[in-house]
């Protein structure tokens, strides 16, 4: 299994905006004054966006048209060129996903399982953790309904999000700031 950080992807994608090319919204610049960040980034964010769910302490949390739920629609700064440059999300992580996978079975011979990673906040806990985006050649949950547990009680609900304890596993290697480790083998 590979777990690919979005980073490399988003940029392999064209996902890099340089902030001096975009023009803040009335709407933008308003935001932006409230959470004291720059107007043009929160005009990606926006644009991002199917709907804010929150802001608070200079953070929006945005549903992303794509259906994720995440700070600042997954816009960021890190990992990017520096200030004057924000990074975006995959449009499609899964198809990235699956376009990785094709490329290694072709050139290589092999087939492996890809996971594209973010890291993202968690509601009501501090830190943040890798999950999993993006997903090919793995069944994302381990599926527990229908199963017994040590106790013999049947599980009706329990699935457990195996791609996102592989991404979360893979980020204590890739690091978050200069260690570079952007691809990691499972």
């Amino acid at each position: 299994i590979l777990v690919v950080a979005h980073a490399i992807i988003s940029r392999a994608e064209g996902r890099l905006i340089d902030l001096r090319s975009i023009t803040p919204s009335e709407f933008a610049k308003t935001i932006a004054n409230q959470c004291d960040k720059d107007p043009r980034h929160i005009e990606v964010i926006l644009r991002e966006a199917k709907s804010i769910v929150r802001m608070k302490g200079g953070i929006l949390i945005i549903e992303t048209k794509a259906g994720w739920v995440t700070a600042n629609a997954g816009v960021d700064q890190s990992n990017s060129l520096g200030e004057n440059y924000v990074l975006l999300l995959p449009k499609n992580p899964d198809l990235s996903a699956e376009k990785i996978r094709n490329k290694i079975r072709v050139e290589f011979g092999v087939d492996v399982a890809v996971i594209v990673s973010d890291t993202f906040g968690r509601a009501l806990r501090s830190g943040a953790v890798n999950v999993a985006i993006g997903v090919s050649g793995i069944n994302p949950l381990l599926d527990y309904r229908g199963t017994k547990d040590l106790f013999g009680y049947v599980l009706k609900t329990t699935q457990i999000a195996i791609a996102d304890e592989l991404a979360s596993a893979a980020e204590l290697i890739m690091g978050q700031s200069n260690e570079g480790y952007p691809v990691i083998l499972i």
